[in-house]
């Protein structure tokens, strides 16, 4: 009896049952000493526990959005795509120049507002313009060649993206004004920020639309079809190059909305942010299963509440120590789970 409620519960041969109860046991392991940690925190200082987790989601969230383009990316042609994280930080500079240069706006007023919202249509579009433009002249004639191939060619068009930043911003980080609302809002003795607030309500809308766009629609169905087999997607009469381009696009949208809102919410720009920030994306989709459009979101906002929790709880780390604790969260998650918290493992076609 106790065989057959085995077998319900997991499945395969020996070894898979073995390694799903190791997952089991670690994941379980891992959260009950996590949610010790935040318990013990949580009842230490319940106010600056709230501060720091709104200040570590807002965080997640631009993560969240970048990690979407590399997820996007992978999950058709799996290549990681390194110049995302550079041409996130080209957006951002796009986004300095935009508003305060040719828009004229430095205040936060009607007028800085309306500079705002074309500000975020204008920098989706320089990202998926961006984003396609490498797509054709970069990975298409290397789809077909060996993996080693595309992967340094993405590593040659970081390098590139990173010296025209270099040229654009400048060596030096740049201190820029911001138009969306300042200010804070209290709820008790918890503050929260209007820059917070905005990041949310412009941000999770987009990640709904993204969803809904991939999901729902008819291209969204193709590019589902192209991830699965391209092949078989050509003899259903998808355009596949169409259907790539097109993922490239939304990846280097997402990649622009998260530069305008990380600059408008930081205030500064700088032309080694793409790796840095690009790193901890990556690993932010890598930590939510890379391929997975919810598992990008999850690892995004997960690694954001970590840091901001590491950074400002009495009892943890403390911020020199940020890193160092979110990529060992993140190399112990993979141990017991190797395809990520929302991943699935696959076998690879022969």
């Amino acid at each position: 009896m106790a065989k057959v409620v085995e077998a319900k519960k997991f499945s395969g041969t020996p070894g898979q049952i073995r390694q799903q109860r190791v997952e089991r046991i670690g994941a379980i392991s891992i959260s009950a000493l996590a949610a010790v940690w935040m318990l013990v925190n949580l009842i230490k200082a319940p106010e600056q526990f709230a501060q720091v987790a709104i200040s570590g989601l807002r965080n997640g969230l631009i993560y969240a959005l970048i990690a979407l383009g590399y997820t996007l990316v992978y999950g058709i042609i799996e290549l990681i795509n390194f110049a995302h994280g550079d041409l996130f930080m080209l957006s951002a500079v796009f986004s300095s120049f935009f508003i305060t240069y040719w828009m004229g706006a430095d205040q936060s007023n009607g007028y800085g507002w309306f500079a705002f919202g074309l500000c975020l249509i204008a920098v989706m579009v320089f990202g998926a313009v961006i984003n396609v433009l490498i797509e054709r002249l970069a990975y298409r004639r290397l789809r077909h060649a060996p993996r080693l191939a595309p992967l340094i060619t993405a590593v040659g068009m970081s390098f590139l993206l990173n010296f025209i930043g270099l040229k654009w911003n400048g060596s030096t980080p740049r201190q820029w004004p911001t138009v969306i609302p300042s200010g804070d809002i209290y709820i008790g003795e918890i503050r929260i920020s209007m820059i917070t607030i905005w990041l949310f309500l412009v941000g999770f809308p987009l990640l709904l639309a993204l969803n809904y766009l991939v999901t729902n629609t008819k291209q969204g169905k193709a590019m589902r079809a192209t991830s699965q087999d391209r092949d078989a997607s050509t003899l259903m009469g998808i355009n596949v190059n169409k259907t790539i381009a097109f993922t490239f696009a939304l990846g280097g949208a997402m990649a622009g909305a998260a530069g305008l809102l990380y600059q408008q919410s930081i205030g500064t720009t700088s032309y080694n942010l793409g790796f840095q920030l690009g790193l901890i994306a990556f690993t932010s989709a890598v930590l939510g299963g890379i391929g997975n459009l919810w598992g990008a979101v999850v690892g995004g906002l997960l690694i954001g509440l970590i840091q901001g929790l590491n950074d400002g709880l009495p009892i943890a780390f403390g911020q020199a120590w940020s890193q160092s604790v979110v990529f060992t969260i993140l190399i112990i998650i993979l141990v017991f789970k190797p395809a990520g918290l929302l991943g699935k493992a696959v076998t690879e076609k022969v």
